[in-house]
């Protein structure tokens, strides 16, 4: 397949680049294990027995989740690997 002035291959690296971008945005996530604390980790605020029946394993209360969403939602959908093909759509 004809791909301009990119080399062969291209395409596939690109993918691959952005499964593995995914894939250690979601490992740094990690779902809680083991038994779930009564007061937040960050905050030190008592994390209410519904959230600890809830999730098993928590860590942090509502607030301080919230926060680290936030900070995580700050993500761009350019591509950041300038493959001039995936920006032609």
């Amino acid at each position: 397949m004809a791909g301009g002035w990119a080399k062969d291959g291209a395409v596939s690296e690109q993918i691959e680049a952005s499964i593995n971008d995914e894939l250690a945005r979601m490992q740094a996530r990690k779902v809680p294990l083991g038994s779930s604390l009564s007061h937040c980790a960050e905050c030190e605020e008592p994390i209410s027995e519904q959230r600890r029946l809830a999730v098993v394993g928590v860590k942090l209360c509502l607030d301080c989740v919230q926060e680290r969403e936030t900070q995580h939602q700050n993500r761009s959908g350019i591509n950041r690997r300038g493959s001039k093909d995936s920006q032609l759509k």
